[in-house]
């Protein structure tokens, strides 16, 4: 199934100050997560971010700041973001309301709060996409065991460039001209 604007919702998970340090690829996390973050911006695609308990974790990466402006940021208890009341029923109003029933993950760690999440929300009947080179783990290891057992539950694996294209839909627009430089 591609991905379309409309119908999509942007869910980024725990990109924290004290975490990202030990990602082993935060750098191309937290560069894809911008992407993600700038595209959803300029197509009005919703954006959800949690935080791992923030008091012992601190707040979502400084770096991302710039691009959350506005942003609803949920602090979260349970690993998965779908076992959070709160965080459930936004995704759920997202889609209700607005028919946003593509909901594209990125974030931190890929074996435990995006694996538990991305299983969660699609046991929940949910379809759900994984942004692969925007999602990290401290070792690489558990990162192929995350995106390993997704692909064995049937979780859609994407990139951010397959993403962003996808959302795009179509070249030589304005959005395309103005999207397109952020991955050259």
């Amino acid at each position: 199934m591609l991905l379309e604007r409309h119908r999509s919702q942007l869910l980024v998970v725990d990109i924290q100050d004290r975490l990202l340090p030990h990602i082993a690829n935060k750098a191309e996390v937290v560069a894809n997560t911008e992407v993600l973050l700038t595209a959803a911006r300029r197509l009005d695609i919703p954006v959800t971010v949690s935080e791992q308990y923030p008091k012992g974790l601190g707040p979502t990466a400084a770096r991302l700041s710039p691009f959350l402006e506005g942003t609803k940021i949920f602090e979260k208890m349970h690993f998965s973001c779908a076992a959070d009341a709160e965080i459930r029923r936004h995704i759920r109003h997202l889609d209700q309301a607005s028919g946003r029933d593509q909901i594209v993950i990125c974030g931190i760690e890929s074996h435990v709060c995006v694996l538990q999440t991305a299983l969660g929300l699609a046991q929940a009947g949910h379809y759900v996409a994984v942004v692969v080179d925007a999602v990290g783990s401290r070792r690489r290891e558990s990162w192929d065991a995350a995106i390993d057992r997704l692909l064995k539950n049937e979780i859609e694996m994407v990139t951010t460039e397959m993403t962003l294209f996808e959302w795009l839909g179509v070249s030589g627009t304005e959005e395309f001209r103005d999207l397109s430089r952020l991955i050259k």
